[in-house]
């Protein structure tokens, strides 16, 4: 049974920006500082760059593919089956670690001492309840929960930028060049929301049309963010943001607004909770569209009748993320999603470049920088993300290799 179309430009931007702002601002800050140090403004700009690089892959093969499963179902097209899985799984495998870090910033900000666990786990499963009963109430939350983030955000620029400090704040590291392509590879975590888009095509109206604009605008959007955001934490906290698991609430507190900190931990909560629902909702499509085609599981092929969901593939991926947040720490977390989707736009960014006249809407010189970039940076993530992303794509590659040996 094929999804239903029901999202439009609005709901499909929604989600975008639900996912990259919720990963990037309230997480990703103190890891890509202590390696980048005073270089993370251009840390900054290297991730946004590849990232838009990548995203005009996305969208060039979204408009031409528009399906379920992203960059999964277009490498399949363009490529061979072979790389789209490898890029459906690194996804899943990375995105995965992308909601086990949401869950754990969101009960960082939202959870009284010593229950983040109990208040993370929660936070999984009721928002995988709430993809299981339809997409367009996962995009009517996402986007209320997008307006709660941006204006709590607004309220910490301006308070930080704004407001007055009675201590200088402690200095940055020194940057070299390797940390600041380790901090653009940590950073880059926070960019990939517009994945989610491009995941969704087969439940987006007039997809050749909407998905390419939804993605530039949601990106458009995150850059802007962001930018004023490292700029006021940079000014306000300086050092001291490397030790911090709750950033931005530092922010104001440093300023003199105290009275405001609550404002902000909701701000983060609600931005944490859009991303993971939004994550969810992009995971849940390319497990259903990797099942149809046996590389997982045909069991997680079922879409619901009634709903329209993939809801076998949303509860059973809700109960990984479970069980790694019972376990994981938020750093190797971010590390381990960055390789995963690292890895999954190298392979979009080929697939985009094999894209004939007809089909092309980008240079692809584009397409020869977002590879190249995200060569760079997968090899100066840190050892542990990367040798444990490797060991579990090489688990996958084994998976499909005696699936098919035993179909044969």
């Amino acid at each position: 049974m094929p999804l239903a179309r029901r999202l439009t430009l609005v709901d499909a931007v929604a989600i975008g920006l639900g996912s990259m702002i919720g990963a990037g601002v309230f997480s990703v800050w103190a890891p890509a500082m202590g390696v980048a140090g005073s270089g993370i403004l251009i840390a900054l700009a290297i991730a946004a760059i590849v990232a838009y690089c990548n995203a005009t892959a996305s969208a060039q093969l979204a408009a031409a593919h528009p399906v379920a499963g992203g960059t999964y179902a277009y490498a399949r097209a363009e490529i061979g089956p072979w790389w789209g899985f490898v890029a459906g799984w690194s996804f899943v495998i990375g995105k995965i670690a992308s909601c086990a870090a949401m869950a754990m910033t969101f009960a960082a900000y939202a959870a009284p001492e010593g229950w983040e666990v109990p208040v993370a786990v929660a936070a999984v499963v009721a928002l995988a309840a709430v993809n299981c009963f339809g997409v367009t109430r996962t995009a009517l939350v996402t986007r209320i929960l997008v307006v709660c983030s941006l204006l709590g955000l607004a309220v910490v620029v301006a308070v930080g930028l704004g407001g007055s400090s009675s201590t200088a704040p402690a200095p940055l590291p020194d940057a070299s060049a390797y940390g600041v392509l380790q901090g653009a590879g940590l950073l880059f975590f926070a960019f990939a929301g517009y994945a989610r888009i491009a995941t969704m095509g087969e439940e987006v109206v007039d997809p050749a049309r909407t998905i390419p604009r939804a993605i530039a605008l949601a990106l458009g959007g995150t850059v802007v963010v962001y930018t004023l955001v490292a700029i006021t934490v940079v000014i306000v906290l300086g050092g001291d943001a490397v030790t911090s698991t709750t950033p931005l609430a530092d922010v104001v507190t440093a300023s003199g607004w105290t009275a405001l900190t609550p404002v902000v931990r909701v701000a983060a909560a609600a931005a944490s909770l859009g991303a993971l629902l939004a994550l969810l909702t992009g995971i849940g499509r390319t497990t259903l569209a990797m099942a149809r085609e046996e590389d997982l599981p045909r069991f997680l092929a079922k879409v619901d009748e009634r709903w329209h969901v993939p809801r076998r593939a949303e509860i059973t991926i809700a109960v990984i993320i479970v069980m790694i947040v019972l376990v994981a720490d938020l750093r190797d977390a971010i590390g381990f999603s960055s390789f995963g989707v690292l890895l999954y736009y190298l392979i979009a960014n080929a697939a985009a470049f094999r894209q004939r006249t007809a089909a092309r809407r980008y240079p692809r010189v584009l397409q020869v920088v977002g590879a190249l970039g995200c060569l760079v940076l997968v090899n100066t993530l840190p050892v542990v993300a990367s040798v444990v992303g490797t060991a579990v794509v090489l688990v996958g590659v084994l998976y499909r290799m005696i699936r098919l040996r035993l179909a044969r």
